[in-house]
């Protein structure tokens, strides 16, 4: 086996030792040391960021020192006693860890500790001394998260973001990040003679130089995927662009279609083929081998230029012009329609706005994982307060936009030991290359947001909450609520969703005025719960026969019916009855609206490979 070979497995013949190895050993150090000065050179040019965008501001502190000092004040006892209590527990383990290894013994005393998938390997529980880092370590993040959850004197909202951000910093310092206490990283160490810490060391620089000396894990094969090739592969046509939007006709598969159309509008925080991945798992494609004109916007990733842009562009010269183009080549007077995430929000205030105004343009409203009552907005509700979003404000005001990168990190550390942590052990400590996984490549090409767009959003809707509060002003009509909403609507919402949480998506769709509204709870998450396709048989949901009007998102679950399977058929069901009569398949465009070129479009690439 050659050791380009080796290298890759991370094995290597024990037997090769002497001058050759030695070499290796050495040559390993030179190319360390080259790639130490690229890293401190990318970390010197680090971008300039607010620093408001890089954590929570000092307030949240001195409010979480205020109520712990007063709860000394006020209950020493029992701040001294969980004290004692983690110094005993503490103690104990060095004591029975102590004594093992005093005694000769190769085995780690007992481990009552929960289990943790960052210790699977044997080695942590076989070995005495990084049982003993393990089990102090859990010891202490214990301490650490009973002392924060019993804290009282705070804002539900102020506690509920200290017991994030302690989380993050028990997180951050668990011995698997560290080379000299992750057995793992260092027995690949020794058995490729530095080379693991090569590739590491490779892949950390290429990632902190990509992101302009900024830390943010490559989470999938850059080279593995091509857009239009073996990834937004679904065959059809751009047949319109203007400032904001591309929008995709799909070619039919079937020789006859439902007269009526569907519009998807995706997240513009990210890109529209989330939906159109591969084949085998494409929502896109399975809708139109189902008998249906797919119609799918395409937004437009941002830069300076629009430094003017908020909602009322997205709505007036996206989802509005989005509708009128697709009926347009279709010859219909109304659209089924589909908002995801984010656009699933814009989708509801759409909807109002079109009550106001009589327009029955929307036949029905599809919602995937939208949240529009922001009362109880989950984990994202972290990062959705005033230090934040002043930071986010000053950023965009300084760029016009808000660049990619902090999106995409605000949601990966909301799931940090898989999004941050764990892809980082294994690229930089193992040296290994990230994986040719479809989902997390998506995962990793983001988009820019407009300056007005994201503070408009994020103020007014996020956390004023004024489509249930008060009421949202836009193009002209005054304090538009979820409650005037009339069109027939399906919402689904998933069960570990940390981005949209499905209690909260539950309540936007119950205090919507529409009198036909269906509720779906798929399991999974934000992305796996809707990329569900019906082939893998893989996650089950809940409905309730379209009973939405509970007390309480608990008693809806409690009364509802599990189904084995994906919500798609049910989904299609439900939309069946509203989309016409079938009518010949047509062909992408028509004289007015001529197809501009193939799917996926301009406005999906890179940037630098855009025309």
């Amino acid at each position: 086996m050659s050791d380009k070979d080796d290298a890759k497995t991370g094995e290597r013949d024990t037997t090769d030792a002497g001058p050759e190895a030695l070499s290796r050993l050495n040559a390993n150090l030179a190319k360390i040391d080259e790639l130490s000065k690229r890293l401190v050179a990318a970390l010197a040019n680090k971008r300039r960021a607010d620093p408001g965008l890089q954590g929570p501001g000092p307030e949240l502190y001195a409010k979480a020192m205020a109520a712990y000092w007063t709860e000394m004040a006020n209950n020493p006892g029992k701040l001294i006693e969980r004290q004692v209590g983690y110094w005993g527990e503490a103690l104990k383990h060095a004591v029975e860890a102590q004594s093992a290894l005093t005694q000769g013994k190769t085995v780690a005393p007992e481990d009552p500790q929960p289990k943790d998938r960052r210790f699977a390997s044997p080695i942590w529980q076989e070995h005495p001394y990084y049982n003993f880092l393990k089990q102090q370590y859990q010891i202490s993040a214990s301490a650490i998260r009973d002392t924060v959850k019993e804290l009282g004197g705070l804002d539900p909202r102020d506690k509920q973001r200290v017991e994030f951000f302690s989380q993050q910093i028990v997180d951050l310092f668990a011995p698997t990040n560290f080379l000299a206490t992750n057995p793992e990283a260092m027995a690949r160490a020794v058995e490729t003679e530095g080379d693991s810490l090569v590739k590491g060391l490779e892949n950390l620089v290429r990632d902190i130089e990509a992101n302009k000396g900024d830390l943010l894990v490559t989470l999938s094969d850059p080279d593995a995927f091509e857009l239009g090739g073996n990834i937004a592969a679904t065959e059809g046509s751009v047949v319109f662009r203007n400032r904001m939007f591309e929008l995709i006709q799909y070619k039919p598969t079937t020789e006859k279609v439902h007269a009526r159309p569907i519009v998807l509008f995706p997240p513009w925080i990210n890109k529209f083929y989330v939906l159109d991945l591969k084949p085998q798992n494409s929502f896109v494609k399975w809708v139109v081998d189902q008998g249906y004109t797919l119609f799918v916007v395409s937004w437009v990733n941002p830069d300076a230029s629009y430094a003017d842009v908020g909602l009322k562009d997205y709505i007036e010269d996206g989802y509005l012009t989005a509708i009128d183009v697709a009926k347009e080549i279709t010859g219909e007077d109304r659209v089924n329609a589909i908002g995801y995430c984010i656009a699933g929000t814009t989708l509801s205030i759409v909807l109002a706005l079109m009550a106001r105004r009589k327009d029955t343009s929307i036949e029905t409203a599809t919602f995937f994982t939208t949240l529009a009552d922001f009362s109880d907005p989950g984990e994202m509700g972290v990062f959705l307060d005033k230090d934040f979003v002043d930071g986010i404000e000053r950023e965009a005001a300084v760029k016009g936009y808000l660049d990619r990168f902090f999106m995409g990190r605000t949601f990966s550390y909301l799931r940090s030991n898989d999004l941050v942590y764990g892809p980082a052990i294994k690229s930089y400590m193992l040296g290994e290359a990230p994986p040719a996984f479809d989902l997390l490549y998506w995962n990793g090409d983001g988009t820019n947001l407009p300056g007005p767009m994201v503070t408009e959003y994020l103020r007014k809707l996020c956390i004023a909450n004024e489509l249930c509060e008060g009421g949202f002003d836009i193009m002209g009509e005054r304090g538009l609520k979820l409650s005037d909403i009339e069109t027939p609507l399906c919402a689904i919402a998933c069960e570990t969703d940390h981005i949209a949480q499905w209690k909260g998506a539950w309540s936007t769709v119950r205090q919507m005025g529409s009198e036909d509204k269906t509720f779906i709870l798929s399991e999974s998450g934000h992305i796996a719960g809707i990329v569900n396709p019906p082939s893998k048989k893989k996650y089950g949901h809940y409905t309730n026969d379209g009973h939405v009007d509970f007390d309480t998102a608990e008693a809806w679950l409690e009364a509802a019916t599990k189904y084995e399977g994906s919500w798609w058929p049910r989904w299609e069901k439900w939309l069946r009855p509203h989309s016409g009569k079938k009518v010949p398949a047509r062909e992408p465009g028509t004289a007015t609206h001529p197809v501009l070129e193939a799917a996926p479009g301009t406005y999906v690439l890179p940037k630098d490979s855009a025309a």
